[in-house]
């Protein structure tokens, strides 16, 4: 037991190392990135109807360090500001499926091919779900008029662009946000490979997953019920092929997992209609079949083209491995403690304020869908932006959302957080205090 342990320890450990330089510089790559796009880029660009803007929605959304979850709001964002049903639905299926840093894991622990590969697959997804969509779902919708501008813009896009040194809002995302947001799957992702390497014998699975379309058919079937994001999804996806499975089903895997979810589906259907989110899961299933299957007829030699992770496990990690290794968990350690103490300072502030206001009303939202900060960030700035509102507090762990200030319309509450793509419901403490207020 005691030597198992050390294994898998060692096997994880090398891992990380493996990734710990890549997944650094895909980080900074993000912070910049999300400073660089702005609402009003996304407005000239992804607004109108025709293939063009489907296009440009596809190449957009491959880069951009989104989780199937933190794309629900920005979607919504991107349809408010003019984004037709097509060009929506592109950037939902190629933005979710990789980013920056998953590409630059994937470079580190499958190599050049698969991290070509799998941008390409992405953009070639979100291009067909939109193009389908636009063929089938978009016939009669007319030209999409945009309920906000950039110069009139309060959602979470476009809030606090220009007010803060740029520089720091890269640094910030890029190296605590980012990090907040898939530092927890990232390592179990890495944990699980450690264990599949070190405990599972290479090529064990070989018969059931070596490749072929049922191969393909059984890892995009493990990926729809599991959420995993797209940088954490890859430690897996190595862990499947030392296991035996051919590139292509690992990839079927990669796609699968990280496009889709519960969430993502239930706003598909919300947002952008029946057709349109059975539209996008065809377009899921189709895109992990065909593009496995393509993947595994370009590399006929696919265990030995590729790099293996019982290579990388049992190889002698550089020295500049090991500083990485530590420096990203130690980076993933101030992410989360920076994000504790926001909140509780936050939470200290909002109680002294709340000193000699009696008179204000105070408001707890169920908010349900909620799977990261960029998902408290995004309802937080919603229900700010409501009329009468002085503050709200966000809570990922709990669900709840506390909104402080006078003649709060519920209504208009819900709606705002419903327009996100998450569901919110007035707790029912609220309702029994009202009625003894009223009695």
């Amino acid at each position: 037991m005691y030597d198992t342990l050390i294994k898998l320890v060692t096997a994880s450990w090398q891992v990380l190392g493996l990734m710990s330089p890549y997944l650094l510089l895909g980080f900074l790559m993000a912070g910049v990135i999300s400073v660089w796009v702005s609402p009003i880029w996304v407005e000239r660009h992804l607004g109108g109807h025709g293939l063009w803007p489907v296009l440009k929605a596809s190449v957009f959304g491959v880069p951009l360090p989104l989780c199937s979850c933190s794309v629900i709001p920005v979607s919504s964002s991107i349809r408010r500001h003019g984004a037709s049903r097509a060009a929506t639905t592109a950037f939902l299926l190629s933005t979710p499926q990789t980013g920056v840093d998953s590409i630059a894991v994937t470079f580190a622990l499958l190599g050049p091919v698969f991290a070509i590969f799998r941008p390409i697959a992405a953009f070639i997804t979100g291009l067909v779900g939109g193009t389908l969509v636009r063929l089938f779902a978009e016939r009669n919708e007319g030209r999409p008029t945009p309920e906000i501008t950039a110069e009139n813009c309060t959602d979470a896009c476009c809030a606090g662009r220009g007010t803060t040194n740029p520089l720091m809002r890269a640094i910030r995302y890029g190296l605590v946000t980012l990090p907040q947001d898939i530092g927890l799957a990232l390592l179990v992702g890495i944990l699980i490979a450690g264990a599949m390497a070190a405990i599972i014998p290479p090529n064990s699975l070989d018969a059931y997953i070596g490749g072929g379309v049922v191969a393909i058919l059984l890892l995009m079937a493990a990926g729809v019920p599991v959420y995993v994001c797209a940088t954490a999804s890859v430690p897996i996806a190595a862990g499947f092929m030392h296991m035996g499975a051919s590139p292509g089903a690992a990839l079927a895997f990669l796609i699968a997992g990280p496009a889709t979810n519960a969430a993502t589906f239930t706003t598909i259907w919300k947002m952008l209609g029946v057709r349109t989110a059975f539209l996008y899961l065809i377009t899921v299933a189709a895109s992990a079949i065909g593009f496995g299957m393509l993947l595994d007829w370009l590399i006929p030699a696919a265990q030995a083209a590729l790099p293996q992770l019982e290579r990388h496990v049992h190889a002698e990690s550089q020295w500049y491995n090991h500083i990485a290794a530590a420096a990203l968990l130690g980076l993933l350690v101030f992410s989360y403690v920076s994000a504790l103490k926001n909140r509780n300072a936050e939470k200290r502030h909002e109680d002294e304020e709340d000193v000699g206001n009696a008179d204000e009303q105070s408001l707890t939202l169920s908010v349900f869908g909620m799977t990261c900060g960029h998902c408290v960030q995004s309802v937080t700035q919603a229900l700010e932006q409501c009329d009468g509102i002085r503050t709200a507090r966000v809570e990922l762990e709990s669900g709840l959302a506390v909104v402080c200030g006078t003649d709060l319309d519920r209504e208009q509450l819900v709606a705002a957080v419903a327009a996100l793509g998450y569901e919110a419901r007035i707790t029912e403490h609220e309702h029994l205090e009202d009625e003894n207020k009223s009695g």
